[in-house]
């Protein structure tokens, strides 16, 4: 039995709708190759956690009381309370639901437009005559246009917004009769939006913009599903988080849209672990990840299509935080080991950003800025992170974090590699010192002696 359809929409309208003029979306690259197997091994590596440790050691002292949020720094009442905020796959737009200063149960919800690629940002208010729902979803397009879901009853109705004059255009798209559904990050291509919608034995993967026809299912798949990764940039491979119908472990999967929504493995670390995938980076196939199959709940890291083994690195197991990957520095084309990985870490003092590149092994961390959207950011190529925030002096604001060169062991504790008096270097000096990345089929496991 179907459990979603398809009431009414349109597709005609938004070939003729006439939004606000904004520059063209960048071409799309070309799409990841996969073939029809597991694209990582089943096998699980721990990073060399002494090395590991020790750099954590020496920099902690000096960026705790920096990087932790003080508990004074909280919004003013008057402050717009964050939503959830959805980028554009080049970081040119971005959307959010907020509400104007007032009481928490009279608040006035409207989608609200950033664009982000010009000299300053700033903020288009994208209100209609009647206030939104909290729980709706918003989610920009590369033309300047947002996509809104709005939950009426048990159906899904989906609109375009867009500036247009003193007020806002809105072109229905249609609805969908299902109780539940929820929006997929933006496609990389800049004009198609998913939605997924689960079933007690399949989930239905729509699309509910940029279709011929309104929304539409595209792909039924066995199965309960979660998550949402592209895997290249012309918007074909997306990655779910799968468990079969009957129950058991969590796979992430890819689902091949070219091809009517077919199925191949994507994790497979071990035969019992749940495997979901939280980050994806086309450019140079870095994959971020989480799972259980080292005995517990780790971070970890591996490479699209490589037959080298998933790394868990010790500094991003840290004791009483949650750390969540949110973006990966794009362009670092064959070079995986090299990107810089912004991550969300959420602790009892407040959420801040860490900053951490694979071949570095190294964590640091910083204060985010006041006002800002917990796990909202991008990366430029050259390696510079965009904050978006918003507060009571700042409506549109974006701040900006250098990814921070890796320091060796040794600099960080002041040594010079040698011993007083010119003996054999103490213990803690002995540490071994990366001057530039290790292959990974060399890297060093559980311990292992490291090559020059």
């Amino acid at each position: 039995m179907t459990a979603c359809a398809i009431e009414g929409g349109s597709a005609g309208a938004a070939a003729t709708a006439d939004p606000e003029a904004e520059p063209e979306p960048e071409e799309p690259g070309e799409p990841a190759e996969a073939d029809g197997s597991g694209l990582l091994p089943e096998s699980v590596a721990d990073e060399n956690a002494a090395e590991a440790g020790e750099a954590e050691e020496a920099e902690a002292p000096s960026r705790e009381a920096d990087a932790r949020p003080n508990a004074d720094d909280v919004p003013a009442d008057d402050a717009p309370l964050p939503r959830g905020f959805t980028l554009t796959a080049d970081g040119a737009y971005a959307a959010r639901l907020t509400a104007a200063p007032g009481p928490p149960g009279e608040r006035a919800w409207y989608p609200e437009r950033w664009t982000l690629d010009g000299p300053e940002p700033y903020a288009v208010p994208l209100p209609l005559d009647q206030p939104e729902e909290p729980d709706s979803e918003v989610a920009p397009l590369a033309d300047g246009r947002v996509l809104i879901r709005r939950r009426v009853a048990d159906r899904q109705m989906f609109s375009l917004l867009y500036p247009t004059g003193p007020g806002t255009g809105e072109l229905l798209l249609g609805a969908v009769g299902c109780a539940e559904m929820t929006l997929l990050p933006p496609s990389p291509d800049g004009r198609c939006v998913y939605a997924l919608a689960a079933d007690e034995d399949h989930a239905s993967l729509w699309l509910v913009a940029g279709g011929a026809f309104g929304p539409e299912e595209v792909a039924r798949i066995p199965g309960r599903c979660s998550g949402g990764v592209w895997l290249d940039r012309a918007g074909r491979m997306l990655a779910l988080d799968r468990q079969e119908p009957g129950g058991g472990p969590v796979k992430a999967v890819a689902v091949d849209l070219g091809r009517q929504g077919e199925m191949t493995p994507l994790l497979q670390i071990a035969p019992g672990s749940d495997d979901r995938l939280l980050l994806a980076d086309p450019d140079s196939g870095l994959l971020l990840l989480r799972s259980d199959a080292p005995g517990h709940d780790r971070l970890g890291w591996g490479v699209l299509g490589s037959c080298l083994p998933v790394r868990f690195p010790e500094c991003l197991r840290l004791a009483d935080v949650a750390v969540t990957p949110f973006a990966v520095q794009p362009g670092q084309v064959l070079m995986p080991e090299s990107c810089a990985v912004a991550l969300r870490i959420d602790g009892a003092p407040g959420s801040w950003v860490g900053v951490w590149r694979p071949a570095g092994r190294q964590l640091h961390q910083f204060a985010a800025p006041l006002g800002w959207v917990p796990g909202a950011g991008y990366w430029s190529r050259d390696a510079v992170l965009h904050l978006p925030y918003a507060n009571g002096a700042t409506p549109c604001g974006v701040a900006l974090v250098n990814a921070p060169e890796d320091v060796e062991p040794s600099r960080l504790t002041g040594s010079t590699g040698g011993g007083e008096g010119g003996g054999e270097p103490s213990a803690a000096d002995a540490a071994p010192v990366v001057c530039k990345p290790v292959p990974l089929g060399q890297a060093p496991l559980h311990g292992a002696a490291r090559p020059d």
